[in-house]
């Protein structure tokens, strides 16, 4: 087993002023509203635990001013019961997929994040990319600030890392960016590098958890990568 330190209380400093990065974002704006446009490309934006779709709002509407048709996954709060969240989201990108014949973006932020990627690994065919920010993908919640909750709930931290790790068995074969920041003050930077796969491409930003939503840096990475 690993032993990630999880985030200390400092690192929360960070989060506290998370919302420095709105100022810096519209500054950038007029830069981000120049990225190339999309073509309609499908885009499904998955919220992290314990929020929605409103917290995704922010980056869904600069991806539809680019021209990307972006909607968020419509599933209420993330509860954080994974396998549940994994089947649903999986349910909708085949629906989507076999009704409009064309392969799905998928963005996730922190356990969103997750989900995306498991999706991708189960459906190679129908996902076209995952871009994940802040994302645990190793250990599920036990290198995070919620590792004391779901232990308080009765959840066994060890046996969730071991089938996380199981998981992996099946390779990914889609293009994955993993956007992470050693400022993050809710997930163990650590936690947010993939080491087992070959698709994916750690970016490093320097942000707090909860800015990377609202990141002049995270979007600029984001529409480079689309427009890639």
């Amino acid at each position: 087993m690993r032993n990630y330190p999880i985030p200390p209380v400092q690192k929360m400093i960070n989060e506290a002023f998370s919302w420095t990065e709105i100022p810096e974002l519209f500054l950038r704006g007029p830069s981000l509203l120049g990225k190339p446009r999309g073509d309609g490309q499908r885009i499904i934006v998955v919220p992290g635990f314990s929020t929605g779709d409103i917290s995704t709002l922010p980056l869904r509407q600069y991806l539809a001013s680019l021209g990307y048709r972006v909607s968020g996954w419509n599933m209420g709060v993330n509860s954080g019961d994974v396998l549940d969240a994994i089947a649903r989201l999986n349910q909708r990108v085949q629906t989507e997929h076999a009704a409009e014949d064309e392969q799905i973006i998928l963005i996730g932020w922190s356990l969103g994040g997750y989900l995306a990627r498991e999706v991708a690994r189960e459906l190679p065919h129908a996902v076209a990319q995952v871009i994940t920010m802040g994302t645990p993908v190793v250990g599920g919640p036990k290198y995070t600030r919620v590792a004391e909750y779901f232990r308080s709930s009765g959840m066994d931290l060890n046996e969730i890392e071991r089938e996380v790790d199981a998981r992996t068995v099946v390779p990914l074969k889609v293009p994955v960016t993993a956007i992470y920041s050693k400022r993050d003050g809710v997930v163990a930077w650590e936690a947010c590098i993939d080491e087992t796969s070959d698709t994916v491409e750690h970016v490093e930003v320097m942000s707090s958890h909860i800015g990377m939503g609202i990141s002049s840096t995270v979007y600029n990475i984001i529409s480079t990568r689309l427009a890639a």
